[in-house]
Parts: C-alpha cells; sequence; structure tokens
C-alpha cells in the first residue's frame, strides 16, 4: 500500500542535529585535549563531521591553551605613529604600512595614548583645524597571559579590533588584532597579496618584472636571476631574501620601500607581522645606489 501522504518525512529519517550527532559519537567524554582530537579523527572518518569542521573545531580546541604573547607582533615589528609628527609625515607612514589601525605614542613608543584608524586621517584633510588627538580611539591593553578564548570575547563585547600586549612589567610587549586571533580558528585570512604556494614563489608579471616571496630560499632567488647575492657582513649568513633584504636596510622594510642588491632592485609589495610577503623585483637601473 502507497503512503498517502509521500512528502511527509520518513520515520527513519535521521533528524539529529549536527551537534547532537557529534555530542553522542564521543559520548562519554574523552579525558584529555590529545584524546578530543582522537575522537574527531574517528569521527571524520566515519562520517560524523567532514574534514573542514575537523580542522576548524580541533583549532578551537588547541586555541583554548594559547595567549596574548603566542599571536601577537612583538613591539619591535609594531608600527607607531608619533602624535607629535607632521600630518603629511602621518599620511605617508599610513599609505607605505598599508595598515587600517595604528597605536599612536606621545614621546616615547612605551607611551602609546590611543588607536587612529586610517581613514580618520581624511577628516584632518578636510578640517585641518582638527586636532588629531580628538580622533583617536581608547587603546585596550591586554597581559601577555590573556587566553584568546577570553582576548576574542573582549574583542566583541567592546567592538575592538586591536590590543596591545603588556608584559608582567607594564611595558608594552607586542600588539593583537582580531584578526590573530581569528586566524587560529579558520586559518590565514587571504587578501589580495597572498597567492597559493602552487603558484610558485617566484613568477613573471605583465610588465616584464618578477614578483618573489619575501621567504624564497636566497639561493633560489640567485639561481633564478642569474646573480650573485650575499650580505654586506661576511659574518652574517640568510636563508630567506626576506631576511637578507630587511638586514640589508637595518630595520623591517615597508611597503614601498626600496633596495638594490646584485643588480636587482627589489621593491616591497607587501609587507605584514613585521616580514616582508612580496618584492617586486627587476633589474635595476644603471648607477643605482645599493641598499646601505
Amino acid at each position: 500500500m502507497s503512503d498517502p501522504y509521500p512528502g511527509r518525512p520518513s520515520d527513519k529519517e535521521d533528524k539529529r542535529t549536527f551537534l547532537q550527532k557529534l555530542v553522542e559519537f564521543i559520548h562519554p567524554g574523552p579525558d584529555s585535549t590529545d584524546e578530543l582530537i582522537a575522537t574527531l579523527a574517528e569521527a571524520e572518518t566515519n562520517d560524523v563531521i567532514n574534514a573542514d569542521a575537523r580542522v576548524m573545531l580541533e583549532r578551537v580546541i588547541r586555541m583554548a591553551e594559547m595567549t596574548a604573547s603566542d599571536v601577537m607582533v612583538p613591539a619591535t615589528r609594531m608600527d607607531l605613529l608619533d602624535i607629535g609628527a607632521p600630518l603629511e609625515t602621518l599620511v605617508n607612514q599610513v599609505i607605505d604600512t598599508a595598515h587600517s589601525r595604528f597605536p599612536v605614542y606621545q614621546d616615547e613608543r612605551e607611551n602609546i595614548i590611543g588607536i587612529l584608524l586610517a581613514k580618520d586621517l581624511l577628516k584632518l584633510r578636510r578640517a585641518p583645524e582638527l586636532n588629531i588627538r580628538a580622533l583617536l580611539r581608547t587603546a585596550v591593553f591586554v597581559p601577555e597571559s590573556k587566553g584568546l578564548n577570553d582576548l576574542l570575547r573582549d574583542f566583541r563585547s567592546t567592538r575592538s579590533h586591536m590590543a596591545v600586549v603588556i608584559d608582567e612589567f607594564g611595558r608594552v610587549a607586542g600588539l593583537v588584532t582580531i584578526e590573530d586571533v581569528l586566524e587560529q580558528i579558520v586559518g590565514e585570512i587571504e587578501d589580495e597579496f597572498d597567492i597559493p604556494e602552487d603558484e610558485g614563489d617566484i613568477f613573471g608579471l605583465a610588465d616584464q618584472t618578477w614578483r618573489v616571496s619575501g621567504d624564497t630560499p636566497v639561493e633560489r632567488v640567485a639561481e633564478a636571476f642569474g646573480v650573485t647575492l650575499h650580505s654586506s657582513d661576511p659574518d652574517e649568513e640568510f636563508d630567506t631574501i626576506g631576511g637578507l633584504i630587511t638586514h640589508e636596510l637595518g630595520h623591517t622594510p615597508h611597503k614601498g620601500e626600496q633596495a638594490v642588491l646584485g643588480g636587482l632592485q627589489f621593491v616591497v609589495l607587501h609587507a605584514k607581522g613585521g616580514a616582508v610577503r612580496w618584492f617586486k623585483v627587476s633589474p635595476a637601473a644603471e648607477g643605482a645606489v645599493p641598499a646601505a
């Protein structure tokens, strides 16, 4: 006899939610983090969850053991704005670094007095009489030991996207953003400069120049361009081209900064977390001065 209600779900249909199925699978609960992660792997094998869900759940579990110090940008690599600098200097620094938010200090880098949004500088362009101090947002300070779960909760409740990390002595230890925390769950959040590894670390551009990843081995760059690349300091050796260029410049390069080495001109296309992600490389113009 046929079902008089063919549109009605079968009584045998599994109506459990994903969370219910997962909870039932791991019950009784594991006794340690490692056991829980192993259980998630088994759940994936049994098609209770898919691979993406398993990876994300593992990251959430591991994040519970991480603190702000694990993901922060160290103080030495922080891009700060000096409240006493001329407007043009501030604008140029914002353009060169390409960040959307900046800690602002007065007199010394340890004395952070607020956070400036890059877009707020446009208000000074339209109304030069404005005081830049009036544009500062309140800076959030957190200890190095702050757990990432608690930090993410604070970011959401305060609607902040950035926090200054301080050490046990009250000194600035680094900087952490909501992106740094979220990347621990979803993986690296890519932007227009992030290119898949399988596309290569050196590749040609339409204008007859090349884009080179900052973590490309120095030997590979030298071989690809048929040049000799070495440090000006004979006692120093570097594995990556980004490390070598940074050493030659004597500071962390910013977007747009240039260096000449081995007859090649390196232009910083993108820097993140204090490291150069991408260079634009071309033959150096005749008479170009090498990096100091």
